[in-house]
């Protein structure tokens, strides 16, 4: 068993193979297997705070051996070890199948991306310039001290936009910020080849972030739905990163007129809304699957403190899963 004891304190793994971790991962091994579980021992350290065991460092906090020591566990009879990991594991099962199965859904909604270029008879549509069908269309707004703003970020990979909570006009350096509006395009100029550029959702209209991120609206015989989806594709990602400038890497920037220059396939109004509702409907798939996965994880820590503090009998447990 190896568990992590500097930055990421407390992380488990087992090596299903010969490995050579590095100095920030520790091997732990019970002295007495007759009396201790391995895998409830990983439970058991996963299911706890051990920041409250670990000095400061130089960059942080970290584990040595002294502080490891000082740890004390919790061992029911080895028995009970046994069935609290059996009961977990139950749990841990469908949390891999459904993480599997949103997986492999996903892995099909970016094969099916394809569809967004093609006609109804199947060919690839007419390649026309972004510049043809989006204009940079930028509103700014003053920062005014009394005032409240909602800051947004835009994620990479097409993946959307991000709250970054609200703030006062007072609290910021700029003068003036960027206005988000519904249906717009939006990326980040620094980065660009990772893909920040998306479509702005109803719920961030009125939203604000820098001049680092430019707008644009789309014309009337674009779809937005069409374009969220076209803004997930590493084709359009590829196109920006031949397009940006600049002499260091982390620093290179893609400028609003150099995203105007980039050309893609662009069917028909009705041939955008029909590839659109297709990968919806995946997409809206993979989400709920991927939530469902998300709520057993809490159901598992909920379930696994209960069993370890003994709040939740272990027979009960057993029937319920």
């Amino acid at each position: 068993m190896l568990m992590s004891f500097k930055l990421t304190i407390g992380r488990v793994g087992f090596a299903e193979r010969d490995v050579y971790p590095n100095e920030a991962i520790v091997r732990i091994d019970p002295r007495d297997r007759s009396t201790v579980y391995d895998r409830y021992l990983a439970a058991w350290l996963e299911s706890h705070d051990l920041m409250e065991n670990a000095p400061r460092a130089v960059k942080g906090k970290t584990l040595n051996s002294k502080s490891l020591a000082l740890i004390s566990v919790v061992l029911p009879p080895l028995l009970a070890q046994e069935q609290i990991v059996e009961v977990i594991g139950t749990v841990e099962d469908q949390i891999t199948a459904l993480d599997t199965e949103a997986a492999a859904l996903e892995g099909v909604y970016l094969a099916a991306t394809s569809l967004l270029w093609l006609t109804s008879q199947g060919d690839e549509a007419e390649t026309r310039a972004l510049g043809d069908v989006m204009h940079h269309d930028v509103v700014r707004t003053p920062m005014e001290s009394g005032t409240t703003y909602h800051l947004a970020g835009v994620l990479n990979s097409g993946k959307g936009l991000v709250d970054k909570d609200v703030f006062d006009g007072a609290d910021t350096e700029y003068t003036a910020m960027n206005v988000l509006r519904a249906n717009q395009v939006v990326m980040r100029k620094l980065t660009a080849w990772e893909g920040p550029i998306t479509v702005v959702p109803a719920e961030f209209d009125g939203f604000v972030a820098s001049n680092e991120f430019p707008t644009f609206t789309l014309a009337d015989d674009i779809a937005p739905k069409w374009m969220k989806h076209a803004c997930r594709t590493p084709r359009l990602w590829a196109e920006m990163q031949s397009r940006v400038v600049g002499t260091v890497q982390r620093r290179k920037r893609l400028n609003p007129d150099q995203l105007l220059s980039v050309a893609l396939p662009v069917p028909s109004r009705p041939e955008q809304e029909q590839a659109a509702e297709a990968l919806d409907a995946m997409e809206a798939q993979a989400t709920t699957i991927r939530a469902e996965a998300d709520r057993l994880r809490n159901v598992r820590a909920r379930l696994l403190s209960g069993l370890l503090d003994r709040t939740i009998d272990i027979k009960s447990a057993e029937l319920e899963f």
